[in-house]
């Protein structure tokens, strides 16, 4: 009778610290196929195999982090996370809910995509970061990788903006990315950064830009502008400003005035702006939502009292 292969389990657990094992790997360390098939039967087995030659020492659901080292586990020692899941190891917070881990290999690699693994082949290898022990690409490559699989603008928006708003990406850097990548996917993300490149920074801002836009009477719109006092220090930088007149278009959103101190900053600074001499519109995103034409006749009201102020001081 053949005698029973001994194994080192300690040696097993101690190559597996998530959990996570190769099956070449178990074999290396003289874990028998025939103990590898019986402990991962679908009854009654103690592991389990999350993906094509892989194996889990725990049978239960997979953990976010141990999702992302399944994925490198399998494609190999080259490849890198991007997309949706590398964004948040990036630290976004706007990142749509998603299963899926997106990994880029080697274009000569070859790996099929399977259950929550998303395997795509590139001949453009992004410089690489590590963070929470994680092979990710580097920001402006996941950014553009994760948008382009997003269906709604407003994600797209959303996940953009937060990256530019706090610095963590340029708008060049994104432009650049976009130039050079897969056109697969990539008409919403082009007109996002083009939203990006006349200052827009958030989806509420590029749903006021498209209505005043659309109202052929409207004066052109500068966006995130910054207004200056006399002696050329910084008045305050506006959302819109309106070229001609004395009007400034300032989006007030909940989330930003939630806090009392956050408030009462902005009434200051809307006191600033009207002993300046501007006229402030303010135009909330629930308006831009459910009452459009109620913000059009507003602006128009308001653009007609700038005019007057106008030729009242000339």
């Amino acid at each position: 009778m053949p005698r029973r292969a001994r194994v080192d389990w300690d040696a097993v657990n101690a190559a597996a610290p998530d959990g996570l094992i190769l099956v070449r790997d178990l074999r290396a360390l003289g874990v028998p196929s025939s103990t590898i098939a019986f402990r991962c039967r679908k009854v009654g087995g103690s592991w389990w195999r999350p993906l094509l030659g892989l194996v889990a020492l725990a049978r239960g659901t997979l953990t976010v982090h141990q999702r992302l080292v399944a994925a490198l586990l399998v494609t190999g020692e080259s490849a890198l996370v991007t997309g949706l899941a590398a964004c948040r190891l990036h630290g976004l917070r706007n990142v749509p809910d998603h299963e899926v881990v997106h990994v880029l290999i080697g274009h000569k690699v070859r790996h099929r995509s399977e259950n929550f693994l998303l395997a795509e082949r590139t001949k453009r290898m992004p410089t690489s970061r590590v963070l929470d022990d994680v092979r990710c690409a580097a920001l402006p490559r996941a950014l553009l990788d994760g948008a382009r699989r997003l269906m709604r603008i407003d994600e797209v928006r959303a996940l953009l903006c937060e990256a530019v708003q706090r610095h963590m990406v340029t708008v060049a850097a994104l432009r650049e990315e976009i130039e050079a990548g897969s056109c697969r996917g990539a008409a919403l993300v082009r007109t996002v950064i083009v939203e990006l490149e006349d200052g827009i920074r958030s989806a509420a801002e590029a749903w006021l830009r498209d209505l005043v836009n659309g109202m052929d009477d409207f004066p052109v719109v500068r966006w995130n502008a910054d207004l200056r006092r006399p002696d050329g220090s910084l008045l305050a930088r506006v959302d819109g400003l309106v070229e001609g007149v004395p009007l400034v278009i300032e989006l007030h959103s909940f989330e930003h005035h939630a806090d009392l101190d956050t408030f009462d900053a902005t009434m200051r600074r809307q006191g600033e702006l009207g002993a300046a001499g501007y006229i402030v519109v303010p135009v909330t995103p629930r308006e831009l939502r459910e009452d459009p034409d109620g913000v059009r006749r507003k602006l128009r009201a308001a653009l007609e009292e700038a005019r007057a102020l106008t030729a009242r001081a000339a």
